[in-house]
């Protein structure tokens, strides 16, 4: 079965970052409480900084119903990349790896989101200055690293079975058609009265 073999990967990655990022999680609300207040840890370069964030990515806010439908759209997403996870080839350890990080990533915020109302934990502040990326979580780096990965490996796919389609396409030269055949397909526009 070309789940289980490739569930050797897949799982421990998973199991992993998810883990990574709980304790992480926990680790901060511990330390770092109260919200929003920020711990230079490289200067202003790199600071952590508790904030929970009900909404999604960069702040995304669907008012008070967000933590259900962002609930809802993830186990939605966990659904798409099971079945791609199953339709995956052998070994094709760089599609697995995108797979295991993308889903380790939503299954660490989702648990955020069952967990309490508050919303997901972001403590990783990154920034110069007051200018600041949105703060993020371990669980945001696996979905980002993991989603572009697996763009990669998607594009790779698709230029491959574009380059195999076009080797498939038999090219016949019109001398094996046959005189007669290649003469009628080359009248073929003029008597059906074609408009050029």
């Amino acid at each position: 079965m070309q789940s289980r073999s490739n569930g050797s990967l897949f799982w421990p990655v998973l199991a992993f970052v998810t883990a990574l990022d709980v304790v992480t999680k926990g680790i901060a609300e511990r330390a770092l409480a109260p919200q929003r207040i920020p711990h230079d840890v490289l200067g202003s370069a790199l600071r952590l900084t508790l904030v929970y964030n009900p909404g999604a990515a960069f702040g995304l806010n669907l008012g008070q119903q967000s933590r259900w439908i962002f609930t809802a759209l993830t186990v939605g997403a966990l659904v798409i990349l099971g079945r791609l996870f199953l339709a995956t080839r052998h070994g094709d350890v760089p599609r697995i790896l995108a797979l295991a990080l993308v889903c380790a990533g939503a299954m660490g915020n989702l648990l955020d989101r069952l967990r309490s109302p508050m919303g997901v934990v972001d403590f990783l502040d990154v920034g110069i200055g007051d200018a600041r990326w949105p703060t993020f979580n371990v669980a945001d780096m696996a979905v980002s690293i993991g989603a572009v990965l697996l763009a990669w490996v998607l594009w790779q796919e698709d230029r491959a079975d574009l380059t195999h389609d076009e080797q498939a396409m038999p090219v016949v030269p019109s001398t094996a058609l046959g005189s007669e055949t290649a003469a009628s397909l080359a009248a073929m526009p003029a008597e059906q009265g074609d408009v050029v």
